[in-house]
C-alpha cells in the first residue's frame, strides 16, 4: 500500500527572538498562535507573515481557544499564571492564578471549561470562562505534561516523571483511575482518537503508546522519532502524527483501534519537535529555527542563530 507521502510544502521565514514551544491554531480566525517565552506571536499560516506580538509572559507554553467567549488561554509557567487573550485584539484582557509551571492546556467545549497542567505543583487547574476564575486546583499523581479532553467528562493527562496517564473526572474534580504506559517513558504530546477512545502519547523513549480510553490500558507502542513534544490525530484519515526534535514527523495509520503502522517518515528541520494540525485541510504544521555551535566546554542546547525562526507546512 503506497504510503501518504506527506512532506513540507512551504519554508516562512518568521524571525523573531528567544525559543519555543506549542504552535496552536485558531481555526475561526486562521491564525497560528506561537508561544516563544517571554511573548506570544501570532501569524497568517498561509504565508508566514507574522499579525501580533502579545508581549507580557514568563515562560509561555499553551494556548487554548473558548470560541463560544471569544477568548484565548495562554499558561505563563515562570509566574504560575494563565493569560486571557481577546482574539479579535490580540490584546491580554485578563489574569487568572493557577499553580507553579503551568505548561500544557486545554480547553473543552462539552463543559466549557480551561484545563492547565501544572508540571513542578504535580495538578491541573481548571478555569471559567464565563468569569475567568478559577474554580479548583485538581491534584494529579504526578508531574502532568500535556492533557487532552474527551468531550464526554474526562481529561487524560500525561505523567512525565511515572510514564503514566491520569483520568480525571471533570465532575468530581478527581482522579479517577491511571495506568501505567511501559515501555513508553517520559510522555509528552497527547491525541486522542473520540470514536474509537484511543489515546496517541509521544514518548521520549522513542515510541507513541497507544491506549484504550475506556479500559483503561495500554494496547500498543509504535517505534517513532528522538525528542517528542507533540502528538496529533486526524479522524478524516486515521492518522496520528508525532513531531520529534530529530527533524522527522513519524505518521501512524489507524489499521484498527488495536492495529497500528508506521506508513511515513516525514523529513523537517532540526529541533522541529512541536506540531498543529489543521483538522479541515489536513495541513500539518510545525517550527524551528538555525542553530549556532555551543562554545567549546559548554553543554545543553544550542545557541538560536538570529531571526531564523521558520514555520513549515508539511501536506499530502
Amino acid at each position: 500500500m503506497q504510503g501518504p507521502n506527506y512532506h513540507v510544502t512551504a519554508r516562512h521565514l518568521i524571525g523573531g527572538d528567544g525559543g519555543w514551544d506549542y504552535l496552536s491554531l485558531d481555526t475561526n480566525n486562521d491564525q497560528l498562535y506561537i508561544t516563544r517565552g517571554s511573548y506570544v506571536m501570532v501569524v497568517n499560516p498561509s504565508d508566514g507573515k507574522v499579525l501580533a506580538r502579545i508581549p507580557g509572559f514568563d515562560r509561555a507554553h499553551g494556548v487554548a481557544f473558548a470560541y463560544d467567549v471569544g477568548r484565548g488561554y495562554a499558561t505563563s509557567g515562570g509566574d504560575s499564571t494563565i493569560r486571557v487573550i481577546d482574539l479579535a485584539s490580540h490584546m491580554v484582557v485578563a489574569k487568572v492564578r493557577a499553580q507553579v509551571d503551568d505548561d500544557g492546556i486545554v480547553y473543552d467545549p462539552s463543559s466549557h471549561l480551561v484545563f492547565s497542567m501544572n508540571g513542578d505543583a504535580h495538578s491541573m487547574t481548571i478555569v471559567d470562562p464565563a468569569h475567568d476564575t478559577n474554580v479548583a486546583n485538581v491534584p494529579l499523581t504526578g508531574k502532568p505534561e500535556f492533557g487532552i479532553a474527551d468531550g464526554v467528562g474526562h481529561v487524560f493527562v500525561n505523567i512525565t516523571d511515572k510514564g503514566e496517564i491520569d483520568e480525571v473526572d471533570i465532575a468530581g474534580r478527581r482522579v479517577m483511575r491511571h495506568w501505567p504506559l511501559a515501555p513508553c517513558t517520559s510522555p509528552t504530546g497527547l491525541a486522542i482518537d473520540t470514536e474509537h477512545h484511543r489515546l496517541f502519547t509521544g514518548c521520549r523513549s522513542g515510541v507513541m503508546a497507544i491506549s484504550d480510553a475506556q479500559a483503561g490500558k495500554l494496547v500498543t507502542t509504535v517505534p517513532i522519532g528522538q525528542g517528542v513534544d507533540a502528538a496529533r490525530f486526524d479522524p478524516a484519515t486515521q492518522l496520528a502524527f508525532a513531531s520529534c526534535g530529530d527533524g522527522t514527523i513519524t505518521v501512524i495509520h489507524e489499521d484498527t483501534p488495536d492495529t497500528y503502522r508506521v506508513v511515513q517518515t516525514v523529513k523537517t528541520m532540526n529541533g522541529a519537535r512541536t506540531m498543529e494540525l489543521d483538522p479541515r485541510t489536513h495541513a500539518l504544521y510545525t517550527a524551528s529555527a538555525t542553530f549556532g555551535a555551543l562554545p567549546p566546554g559548554r553543554r545543553g542546547r544550542p545557541p538560536v542563530l538570529p531571526n531564523s525562526f521558520t514555520l513549515l507546512t508539511v501536506q499530502r
